[in-house]
């Protein structure tokens, strides 16, 4: 824990930290009962599949917590690898299973969309940035894009929820945008962060990103938020392609 960050902060990741996935917990109950598996297999996916978000929760706040990431000499940094294994390792998990294909097909595009309104909480960032804590290099686009993210998933959850004419155009924006975000993001943590590969922020480097519990957002939230993001456009593809085509 940083002495100089206030403790409200860490107040309000533990919340949004318990918030999400208990969030994740309900959500995935609900989908693996509209599902057409046994009640042995959904009780099975349901554990499988929150059984591995809890271990890598745990994992990545194990190794936050332990200064892992704080690897500033290393040239090859860990948290690119926190980022991209979790995106590859999960995709190809949960899109090579015909179980798991039968929960993300059960889960209704509003809520694929509308859980992401954590992402709002990345106007902690700009708060962080505003009291000089955060370089504005990163904070600035980290925090402005997340918090657009965060507050138009339920406009566009909403508009899915409705069938609206529009929804799809906007699902499909919402999230190039929102991957978009997380591209910025991780580009400019990146490049502001204290390493070999430094090139933004060097008067105020952006030192508390790599420190728990703000490493869980590149270790855990990102990786997550962009699965979300895929399987949302994943599930509009399979939509399309579920259509009658006609000549």
């Amino acid at each position: 824990m940083d002495p100089d960050v206030p403790h409200y902060f860490y107040a309000i990741n533990l919340l949004a930290q318990a918030g999400l996935l208990l969030t994740l917990a309900i959500g995935l109950a609900l989908a693996v009962q509209r599902t057409e598996l046994t009640a042995q297999q959904k009780a099975a996916t349901w554990i499988a599949i929150m059984a591995t978000l809890v271990i890598w929760f745990g994992v990545a706040l194990w190794l936050g917590q332990g200064g892992v990431f704080l690897a500033r000499t290393s040239l090859v940094p860990p948290i690119p690898f926190a980022i991209g294994l979790p995106i590859v390792a999960g995709l190809d998990i949960l899109l090579s299973s015909p179980r798991f294909r039968a929960v993300i097909d059960a889960v209704p595009q509003s809520w694929m969309t509308g859980v992401q309104v954590y992402r709002a909480l990345g106007a902690m960032f700009l708060a962080l940035w505003l009291q000089g804590r955060m370089p504005g290099e990163f904070a600035l686009p980290a925090g402005t894009g997340d918090v657009i993210v965060g507050l138009t998933a339920p406009i566009v959850a909403w508009l899915n929820a409705t069938r609206s004419p529009s929804a799809r155009a906007a699902t499909v924006i919402w999230n190039a945008f929102g991957i978009a975000d997380l591209v910025i993001a991780v580009g400019t943590g990146f490049l502001t962060s204290p390493s070999p590969y430094q090139m933004l922020a060097f008067d105020h480097p952006n030192a508390l990103i790599a420190q728990h519990p703000f490493v869980l957002v590149p270790t855990f939230f990102v990786p997550l938020s962009i699965i979300l993001h895929l399987l949302s456009l994943w599930k509009l593809r399979r939509a399309d392609s579920a259509k009658p085509a006609f000549a």
